[in-house]
């Protein structure tokens, strides 16, 4: 378990931080929240790559049992249109979580013998698409509103122009793209600190 104490503890600051500022707008398509989240990401690879697949996913259980914990709590407390987490939100937080970051664990690993950046790269890419998808259909789609019926996010349905631009499309679309651009910008980032903190760790074991 100590080896995985770094990776654990990251993983929770990084869920309970992100389920904090999530309820902080940044613009008019994202909350500070977004700016946090992707690192999960960053997380679940570099403990891929120091201590295998198993530890992997033992951290991204932790992070997904920190997350359950933060929506329960959020359902406590009440926002002026309810409360700050609801059924959908939760339902939608917790399933597209551990699915791409399982989901992350498993291409990673498939390519960790490739080029050092292939396998974290691809990785993220293909996960943080999974994950937004997830998260903001079940969340705030139409078509799932029998989720939670008593929830209707009609303000989520409103037709609006693409990130303001685009051709009109349910506003949570928007919502979902520019997250999805900040998840790929930071994913590009975090290989930085991934071939850092690697190469060091390395070549201190060695």
């Amino acid at each position: 378990m100590k080896p995985l104490l770094p990776g654990i503890l990251a993983m929770a600051a990084i869920v309970v931080a992100s389920n904090i500022l999530v309820q902080y707008p940044m613009g008019g398509y994202l909350t500070w929240g977004a700016l946090t989240y992707p690192f999960a990401f960053l997380v679940t690879d570099l403990t891929n790559r120091l201590a295998g697949p198993a530890a992997a996913r033992r951290v991204v259980l932790a992070g997904f049992a920190t997350g359950i914990a933060c929506s329960l709590a959020g359902t406590q407390f009440i926002g002026d249109s309810g409360p700050l987490v609801t059924l959908r939100i939760a339902l939608g937080s917790g399933l597209a979580f551990l699915t791409a970051q399982l989901l992350d664990v498993a291409i990673f690993n498939r390519l960790r013998q490739g080029k050092w950046w292939t396998a974290p790269f691809v990785s993220t890419l293909v996960s943080s698409t999974v994950d937004t998808a997830l998260f903001f259909s079940i969340a705030f789609s139409a078509a799932l509103v029998v989720l939670e019926p008593a929830n209707v996010v009609a303000w989520a349905a409103v037709p609006t122009p693409l990130l303001g631009l685009g051709p009109a499309l349910p506003f949570w679309i928007s919502l979902a793209v520019a997250d999805w651009g900040v998840k790929i910008v930071l994913a590009v980032a975090a290989l930085v600190p991934f071939r850092i903190i690697v190469g060091k760790l390395i070549a201190k074991v060695a």
